[in-house]
């Protein structure tokens, strides 16, 4: 398939090993078109300090005065300070120091640096700052242990740093290997859980995982944010009309390529069609569909998500 040059500009799309250490390392590394080094580093000091306190929040608040547990290198420390009596600032520090070098040697020491930074804070924090406990309601528990837990490491991964270096392992071992790091993750907190199954029980195993659940997916919300973005591919007769309601209507770029259909209700239809791509945020996709079946109800549209996207005429991300 042949890309045809296209006014306005096409969207690039940023495609890494894993989404959100992609984040994390770009924040450590670059500075965005427009923001000065000095604000850019207040930025991301702000995000790993309030990283930090969200996740002391959630750890001291909820899991630890509950023995609930997590995923991940903090799902470990947890569940070490529970079975050697000792505090989990230990184990958060020591265990992810491994994950740090690693973090040096693949990723750079601006990255390490970070990571160490928000880690070793996170462990001060939770011996110096003591919060509340809020709730002894399991559920509430699982719900919002995870939430504020998941909200500090995301916060964190946009800071430029890490609070937990699990991921960080996923992915230099899928370099290395043929398992990908949701693979990885998934079978490293597998294992977790089944620990906490066999050496505390069953119930505080099934409520560590909803736990991990909400924390998983509020780091996916913290880091992606709410425009998460996605690639929207339209096969259609009327595509130079749709190019044109696109960039024109929605102020949105486009990329046109030369296709061939394949085979159709009607059988073999090999003759040439145009085939238009755009990279829009969540929120846009409603008027991209609603645009396109004004113009061809029977148009092909295919979806997908994009873990990131610059340059061209991206709508950037409200905490980028």
């Amino acid at each position: 398939m042949q890309a045809l040059n296209n006014a306005p500009p096409a969207a690039d799309t940023l495609v890494a090993d894993h989404p959100a250490l992609a984040d994390a390392h770009l924040a450590a590394t670059t500075a965005q078109k427009g923001e000065s080094p000095l604000r850019r580093t207040i930025i991301s000091i702000a995000y790993l300090v309030a990283g930090v306190f969200s996740a002391a929040l959630g750890l001291e608040s909820f899991m630890l005065p509950n023995g609930l547990f997590d995923g991940g290198v903090t799902g470990i420390s947890l569940l070490a300070a529970r079975l050697i009596h000792l505090p989990l600032s230990v184990f958060l520090v020591v265990l992810n120091l491994p994950f740090i070098w690693l973090g040096y040697r693949s990723m750079g020491k601006d990255f390490a640096i970070r990571a160490l930074a928000a880690i070793l804070t996170l462990a001060v924090v939770l011996v110096v700052v003591h919060f509340p406990v809020i709730t002894q309601d399991k559920m509430l528990i699982a719900v919002f242990g995870g939430f504020f837990l998941g909200a500090g490491i995301g916060l964190a991964m946009r800071g430029g740093g890490v609070l937990d270096g699990t991921e960080i392992l996923a992915v230099y071992l899928s370099k290395k290997g043929n398992l990908s790091v949701g693979d990885f993750v998934l079978v490293l907190n597998i294992l977790i859980f089944i620990v906490v199954a066999v050496a505390l029980d069953i119930q505080t195993a099934l409520y560590s995982i909803l736990t991990y659940l909400a924390a998983a997916k509020t780091i996916e919300f913290v880091v992606n944010g709410i425009e998460e973005y996605t690639g929207v591919t339209i096969i259609s007769e009327h595509s130079d009309a749709i190019r044109r309601a696109l960039t024109e209507r929605l102020g949105r770029g486009v990329t046109v390529y030369a296709g061939h259909r394949g085979y159709g209700s009607r059988g073999e239809q090999p003759q040439p069609i145009d085939i238009v791509f755009t990279v829009v945020t969540r929120l846009e996709v409603g008027q991209v569909t609603e645009a396109v079946n004004k113009i061809d109800a029977k148009a092909f549209i295919i979806m997908h998500s994009v873990n990131d996207a610059k340059g061209g005429m991206v709508k950037r991300r409200a905490l980028h």
